[in-house]
């Protein structure tokens, strides 16, 4: 079955920088864009970066683009979210996600990035 586990997340300073690494099992990853999102207290969840399944497009969204970078790695099966200059408001869990074909979702357990002094 399908299986995402995120990790990476920590505590962090403004202005700092984290990387999140998704572990992807029970599916041919290659063949599927995948994404990151976040979701912070009392907000909806948000999508922070979408990559293409060879890796060849990315895009992000509005309030990270110029600091957060997605990547894969196919032969892994791993992507991954490079985050720079962290601020507050990036304070979130944040998931990795999977969308078939069919529409369906899949999600990970998440990992917790808090950025504050």
């Amino acid at each position: 079955q399908v299986q995402l586990v995120e990790s990476g997340g920590d505590l962090v300073q403004p202005g700092g920088s984290l990387r999140l690494s998704c572990a992807a099992s029970g599916f041919t990853f290659s063949s599927y864009p995948m994404s990151w999102y976040r979701q912070a207290p009392g907000k909806e969840r948000e999508l922070v970066a979408v990559i293409s399944s060879a890796g060849g497009n990315t895009n992000y969204g509005d309030s990270v683009k110029g600091r957060f970078t997605i990547s894969r790695d196919n032969a892994k099966n791993m992507v991954y979210l490079q985050m720079n200059s962290l601020k507050p408001e990036d304070t979130a869990v944040y998931y990795c996600n999977l969308r078939r074909l069919s529409g369906r979702d899949y999600w990970g357990q998440g990992t917790q990035v808090t950025v504050s002094s």
